[in-house]
């Protein structure tokens, strides 16, 4: 008996005569150049679908959305700037989801008989830390007005006393306060905002994403609606 060897890193190989020949039949990468090929860029709104004739040249919009589509295929972060194309263009994706779904129609993938609809959680980006409920901005709010009662009290112990307060001294608590009046208007504001709004949470990274009940933790997430037709399992 002798363990699975693979191929002996010294053995000489022929590779294929074009890349395509690396990717198999059934690959979705296929699907989603075919799909791709398939749409109106520039009825749909992507700059760049029509080159200029000065200027340096950009990206071919249609591979930028094959590349979109196999990271969101398989679940690839993708860069920063990515992300903010998202936010920037999202009703542009719109339109892509839309064309999509209206192939799906055109190849009979969906028999419009079964639905099934469930909620999941997806984890925002947003951190507890810049996530505030009512009661977190109130306690926070009574916790700054103590340590600026304390500080002001600091200063006129020190007026009172012999010696005072030293010019270093004095001027570090009174910056001190200064920070904690302004982070004080903040959580003000935000409580301000909650009470026009009526919501009971604000995010700040994710504004739409709310504190949520996770198991036996909370995270800060997104409570998403998902579809899936019954014939094949399409969401």
């Amino acid at each position: 008996m002798h363990y699975i060897e693979g191929s002996d890193r010294d053995q000489q190989v022929l590779f294929p005569e074009v890349l395509d020949d690396y990717v198999g039949e059934d690959n979705p990468v296929r699907f989603i150049d075919a799909f791709v090929d398939s749409l109106d860029l520039e009825g749909l709104g992507f700059r760049h679908a029509q080159l200029g004739e000065m200027g340096r040249p950009p990206y071919d919009p249609g591979d930028l959305l094959r590349l979109y589509v196999y990271g969101y295929l398989y679940r690839i972060r993708s860069s920063r700037k990515l992300e903010q194309e998202t936010h920037r263009n999202v009703e542009l994706i719109r339109r892509v989801c839309r064309e999509f779904t209206v192939l799906c129609k055109r190849l009979d993938l969906f028999a419009g008989e079964l639905v099934a609809i469930d909620g999941s959680k997806i984890r925002a980006a947003n951190s507890k830390q810049r996530n505030f409920s009512r009661t977190d901005l109130m306690r926070l709010i009574r916790r700054i007005d103590r340590r600026i009662a304390e500080y002001l009290g600091a200063l006129d112990e020190g007026d009172e006393s012999e010696g005072g307060v030293s010019g270093h001294r004095c001027a570090d608590l009174r910056q001190r306060i200064e920070g904690l009046q302004s982070q004080r208007a903040e959580y003000q504001g935000f409580l301000q905002g909650l009470e026009d709004s009526g919501e009971q949470q604000v995010s700040l990274t994710d504004p739409d994403s709310r504190r949520m009940k996770s198991g036996m933790r909370t995270e800060v997430s997104y409570n998403v609606q998902a579809a899936v037709e019954a014939k094949h399992k399409l969401i």
